[in-house]
C-alpha cells in the first residue's frame, strides 16, 4: 500500500470515529434528557405551555319557570372589531381597503343603527392609516352586535370574504337576560357581569351548577396573526326548572303595585303558593324608589323576617285550644279601657266593655282576648308556651333555597310580661314566607311542608336532581283543634259584624269575593324604629287560603309602612289584594270562566 493510501485511509478512519464519537454523544444526550433532566424538563415544558392557554367562558345555564318559560338566559352577543393590519387591505396600494371602505360603513351604519356612516368611516380609516397595534386593531362600536346582525353583517361587501380579506372580525360575549323584565327578578336573582357568578337568589343558589365548566385553548400564530385554537371545548351549565309562573307572577305584581301605589307605601310583597304540592307559584316584592316614586323589585322582603303582628294571634289561639288550655266555646272579657299585665297596658283597636266568644275575639283580633288567653293559660310562663310552638314546628330550620332567607326567631325570654305581647305577634320575628307556610299547613288539614322554588337540575335531557316537599309535622295539631281554627279564619273574611276583613264601615268588601270564598288572617304592627315603636308607622298583612271549602292556594301580602293620609287597614288594602289575586288565579286555572260579561264557575 502507497504512502498516499495510506494517508487517505488514516483520514477516512478519523472521519469515521469522529462521526461515531459525534453519533454517540448525542445518543447519549438523549438518553441523559430523557432519564436524568426528564422531570426539569418536562416541568419547564408545561410551565410554558400553561402560559399561552386561555380559558373559552363556559354558556350559563337558563333558568325556566313552570310552563317552561324562560326566566332568565344567556343570550349571545358580540363585539365587533377590525384588524387593519390584514394584509389583503394592503395589496395593490391599498385599493381593497378603500374599494370597499364606503360600503362597509354604510352597511354598519344601516344593521347596527348606532352611527352614521361617516362615523364608521373615520374610525375605520383612522385605524387603517394608524402605527401601533393598538391604533390598527380596534373596536368599531361600544353597541353589542346580536346574533342576527352578526349575520346580516357577514353578508356585507368584502366581509363576506371572511377575516383574512376584511379585517373584520367578532368576539363573543353573553348577556344575561330576563325575558319578563323585573318580574320575580329578586327571586331569580342576578349575576356579577356578563361572565359573573350569581350574587342573589337562585342565580346565588344554584350558581355552580349553572355556570358550567370553561373550556381551554391555546394561542398559535396562522399567516402572521394570533389565533386562538381550542384545546378542550367549554361545557354549557345545567338549566334550572322553577315551581313559579310567569302568568301568576303578572298577577299579583300587578295587584299589589296597584295597591301599595294607591298607599304609597315604602315596600309590599306578595307569595303565592299551591297547598298540597307547597309549590311557590309567585313571589313578588316591590320597593319604593324615593327619587322617581315608582316601584321596583330591589330586596326580598318575603324571606326576612319581622314581627308579623295579628296574623301571629292564630298561632297563639291554635297552641292554647291544642294544649286544652281554653275551648272554643268559653268567653272572654275585654275593655274599653284597655287591660294590665304587670307593667304593660294592653289594648284593642276596637274599643269597647264587651265579652267575646273565643271565636269572636280571633275575628275581631283583640289584643287583650290573646294577651289573657296566652298569659292565663300558660301561667306566664313563656318557656311553656314556645315549647309549644316548638313542638307546632314553628321553630323548625327549614332549607328555603333562596340566600339570605332568614328563620324564625321565637325564643323565650326571662321577664313576665314578653309573653303577653308574643300572644299577638310582638317579640317573634317570622319571614312572610314562614307565616304562610304555616297557614298553608291549616289549608293542608293540619300538614305542614316546607315551600318548594325548584322542581329539578337538568343538564341536556340528564336530570342531576329533583326537588319535593318534605313534611314538617304531619299534625300541627288535633283534628278538634284544627276545625275550631279554620272556623275562626272563615269569620275573620265572612263575619259582617266583627270580621277584620269582612267589610269596611262603609259597606265595600275586603277580602270577601263573590267569586270565590276565602279564609284567612289581617295583621296590623307597629313598625319598630330608634326610637321605639311608632304610632304612625305600621305593617299591614293578610294570609289566607281559597278556595275554603277545598284549599288550593295559600297567599299573603305585605304592606310595609303606607304613607297616605287617608284610611287604610290591613284588611282593606292587603285583604283586597289576595282577594284580586285569587280571582284572577282562579280564572287562570279555568275554575270559573267570563259569560256574558260575569264571571261564573265552570265546575264547582
Amino acid at each position: 500500500m502507497s504512502e498516499k493510501t495510506k494517508t487517505t485511509v488514516l483520514i477516512f478512519a478519523v472521519i469515521f470515529i469522529l462521526i461515531t464519537v459525534g453519533f454517540g454523544a448525542v445518543v447519549g444526550k438523549i438518553i441523559y434528557l430523557q432519564t436524568v433532566e426528564y422531570e426539569k424538563w418536562e416541568k419547564l415544558s408545561g410551565a410554558n405551555r400553561s402560559q399561552v392557554t386561555y380559558p373559552i367562558p363556559a354558556r350559563r345555564g337558563n333558568i325556566y319557570d313552570a310552563q317552561g318559560r324562560l326566566l332568565a338566559s344567556s343570550i349571545p352577543q358580540y363585539n365587533l372589531h377590525m384588524d387593519t393590519r390584514v394584509e389583503a387591505l394592503h395589496q395593490g396600494g391599498d385599493t381593497l381597503f378603500w374599494q370597499y371602505v364606503d360600503s362597509i360603513s354604510e352597511g354598519l351604519s344601516r344593521i347596527i343603527g348606532d352611527k352614521s356612516p361617516e362615523a364608521y368611516r373615520q374610525k375605520m380609516v383612522s385605524a387603517f392609516r394608524g402605527r401601533s397595534t393598538r391604533e390598527q386593531d380596534v373596536r368599531l362600536t361600544l353597541t353589542r352586535v346580536s346574533y342576527t346582525q352578526k349575520k346580516a353583517i357577514e353578508q356585507l361587501p368584502l366581509i363576506c370574504r371572511g377575516h383574512y380579506k376584511s379585517g373584520i372580525y367578532f368576539r363573543d360575549v353573553n348577556r344575561r337576560s330576563k325575558p319578563f323584565g323585573s318580574l320575580g327578578s329578586r327571586t331569580i336573582g342576578s349575576i356579577y357581569g356578563d361572565n359573573g357568578h350569581g350574587n342573589a337568589g337562585l342565580e346565588k343558589r344554584f350558581d355552580k351548577y349553572l355556570c358550567g365548566k370553561d373550556g381551554e385553548s391555546r394561542v398559535d400564530r396562522v399567516a402572521g396573526h394570533k389565533q386562538h385554537i381550542p384545546i378542550r371545548d367549554a361545557e354549557s351549565g345545567a338549566d334550572i326548572y322553577t315551581t313559579l309562573d310567569a302568568d301568576l307572577m303578572d298577577i299579583c305584581e300587578s295587584s299589589l303595585r296597584k295597591q301599595i301605589t294607591k298607599n304609597q307605601a315604602d315596600w309590599g310583597c306578595v307569595i303565592l303558593m299551591e297547598v298540597k304540592t307547597g309549590e311557590i307559584k309567585a313571589m313578588c316584592n316591590l320597593d319604593l324608589d324615593e327619587e322617581d316614586g315608582n316601584y321596583y323589585e330591589s330586596a326580598n322582603h318575603a324571606v326576612i323576617r319581622m314581627e308579623p303582628g295579628s296574623t301571629f294571634k292564630t298561632v297563639s289561639l291554635m297552641a292554647a285550644l291544642d294544649d286544652g288550655e281554653i275551648e272554643i266555646t268559653d268567653s272572654i272579657e275585654v275593655w274599653k279601657k284597655g287591660w294590665k299585665y304587670y307593667s304593660v297596658s294592653h289594648t284593642d283597636a276596637h274599643p269597647a266593655d264587651t265579652t267575646y266568644s273565643i271565636r269572636q275575639a280571633l275575628a275581631v283580633s283583640s289584643n287583650i282576648a290573646l294577651a289573657r288567653i296566652v298569659t292565663e293559660g300558660y301561667d306566664g310562663s313563656a318557656k311553656k308556651f314556645v315549647d309549644k310552638l316548638n313542638r307546632m314546628g314553628l321553630k323548625d330550620s327549614v332549607d328555603y333555597i333562596i340566600p339570605g332567607a332568614q328563620q324564625a326567631l321565637i325564643t323565650a325570654p326571662n321577664d313576665t310580661v314578653t309573653i303577653s305581647k308574643m300572644a299577638y305577634g310582638y317579640s317573634v320575628e317570622l319571614s312572610p314566607l314562614q307565616m304562610l307556610m304555616f297557614y298553608n299547613g291549616i289549608a293542608n288539614n293540619g300538614k305542614m311542608i316546607t315551600p318548594v322554588l325548584v322542581k329539578k337540575i337538568c343538564h341536556g335531557e340528564k336530570t342531576i336532581e329533583e326537588f319535593e316537599y318534605s313534611v314538617i309535622r304531619n299534625h300541627m295539631c288535633s283534628s278538634s283543634t284544627l276545625r275550631d281554627i279554620k272556623d275562626c279564619l272563615h269569620d275573620v273574611v265572612w263575619d259582617n259584624d266583627l270580621g277584620t276583613a269582612s267589610v269596611n264601615p262603609w259597606g265595600l268588601r275586603k277580602a270577601q269575593s263573590k267569586l270565590v270564598s276565602i279564609a284567612g288572617k289581617t295583621g296590623t304592627a307597629q313598625i319598630k324604629g330608634e326610637n321605639g315603636y311608632s304610632n304612625n308607622r305600621h305593617r299591614m298583612s293578610f294570609v289566607g287560603y281559597f278556595p275554603e271549602d277545598k284549599p288550593q292556594y295559600s297567599c299573603i301580602c305585605v304592606i310595609h309602612g303606607p304613607r297616605n293620609k287617608g284610611y287604610y287597614d290591613a284588611g282593606m288594602d292587603c285583604g283586597s289584594v289576595v282577594r284580586n289575586i285569587a280571582e284572577k288565579t282562579m280564572a287562570y286555572t279555568n275554575e270559573y270562566v267570563i259569560k256574558d260579561g260575569e264571571l261564573v264557575f265552570a265546575r264547582k
